[in-house]
C-alpha cells in the first residue's frame, strides 16, 4: 500500500519535483549542533526517512538517478534503507554492502582510508554473480567520498558495471564529488 504521492510536476508554476524534493529534506532534517564535536553540525535524516511523503519522494528521486540499473548496492547502513526501497520501485534486486566481519566467508572486499586508520568494506563472493549487472550505489550522505569509491572499486572488483551513484544528502565542503568522478553522481540536496 502507497502513500498515493506521483513523482513528477507539481502542478505549480515555477515549482519542480526537484525543488520539492529538497524542500522536504530540508524541512525533514534534524540539525543537531556541536555534534559528534564541537563546531560541527550534524545532518540527521532520520525524521525524513520516517515520514510516508519524505521517503516516497527521495525514493522516486533517487529512483530516476539510477534508471537502467539491474541491481541496486546499498552502503552500510542507511544505504540499506534507501537502497531497497529503490530497488522495489525499480522492479530490480538490491546488495547489501557491509562493514568488515558482519559477512561469513567467502567475500570480496575493499579496504579504505579513514582519518585516522582504515576501514573495509564487503560483499558476498559467492551466491551473487555481478558480472554483467549495472548497478547503480545508494547511500544517504556523501562526505569524504572515501567509503562512496571504496563501494564502486569493490563492485567493479567483482565484475559489475556500476552506473551511478545516488545520495540524499552531499556535504559539498567536503570534497567526495572528486573522489568518485568521473562516475555520474546524483545528490538530491547539497549543502
Amino acid at each position: 500500500m502507497g502513500c498515493g504521492l506521483e513523482y513528477g510536476s507539481l502542478g505549480v508554476a515555477g515549482v519542480t519535483s526537484a525543488d520539492a524534493v529538497t524542500a522536504l529534506i530540508d524541512r525533514l532534517t534534524r540539525k543537531v549542533p556541536d555534534f559528534p564535536e564541537p563546531g560541527v553540525q550534524f545532518k540527521d535524516l532520520t525524521p525524513l526517512f520516517a515520514d510516508a511523503e519524505g521517503l516516497s519522494r527521495v525514493t522516486d528521486a533517487l529512483g530516476e538517478a539510477a534508471a537502467g540499473a539491474t541491481l541496486i548496492a546499498g552502503i552500510d547502513a542507511r544505504g540499506f534503507l534507501l537502497g531497497a526501497a529503490v530497488a522495489i520501485r525499480l522492479g530490480v534486486g538490491v546488495l547489501a554492502v557491509r562493514k568488515a566481519g558482519k559477512l561469513p566467508p567467502p567475500v570480496h572486499a575493499q579496504t579504505y582510508q579513514l582519518e585516522y586508520g582504515t576501514a573495509a568494506l564487503e560483499i558476498p563472493a559467492d551466491g551473487v554473480d555481478l558480472t554483467g549487472h549495472r548497478v547503480a550505489v545508494i547511500d544517504d550522505v556523501l562526505a569524504t567520498g572515501g567509503t562512496l569509491a571504496a563501494t564502486i572499486k569493490l563492485l567493479r572488483a567483482a565484475g559489475a558495471d556500476v552506473i551511478s551513484a545516488g545520495v540524499v544528502l552531499e556535504l559539498s565542503d567536503l570534497g567526495g564529488r572528486a573522489a568518485v568522478a568521473p562516475l555520474p553522481l546524483t545528490a538530491l540536496r547539497v549543502i
